[in-house]
């Protein structure tokens, strides 16, 4: 960490309550801390905003791994996107759902549209993108 400075909000009080309510629960042990990290998810979240961002991230998948031909469509997609794709998990919810979450890596919209894809593919009951920085600059 850089030089600190100090800085004065006002805030109403109701407002402030809740918030130490929140930082109290996630274990925060002082509002500094839960402000710097509330600014830095912002600057973040502008960054990778940014198509041309580089960023890191999460696809989470579940699906039927008997809906015909779905698991070799999706391992077939992540092969045409090996470059982006650093790493897989797989894990077997029960008899028919299935878990993969693939570490991604690049740039914002190579990341997004892979993601999209893989989501979309009919099969897929739910994805969602996790997306981030290195936070190389922060």
């Amino acid at each position: 960490m850089g030089e600190l400075s100090r800085i004065g909000v006002a805030i109403d009080t109701a407002l402030l309550e809740k918030f130490d309510e929140l930082i109290a629960g996630r274990g925060y042990t002082n509002r500094s801390e839960a402000f710097r990290d509330l600014i830095r998810d912002e600057l973040i979240r502008q960054e990778w905003e940014s198509p041309d961002a580089q960023v890191v991230g999460t696809v989470t998948l579940v699906y039927d791994h008997h809906v015909r031909q779905l698991s070799e469509r999706l391992t077939n997609m992540q092969h045409d996107h090996h470059h982006n794709i650093l790493s897989t998990l797989h894990v077997h919810l029960d008899h028919d759902n299935c878990l993969e979450v693939l570490v991604v890596k690049g740039r914002s919209a190579a990341v997004r549209k892979i993601a999209e894809a893989l989501i979309a593919t009919k099969g897929v009951k739910h994805g969602r993108l996790t997306i981030t920085t290195t936070g190389a600059g922060l």
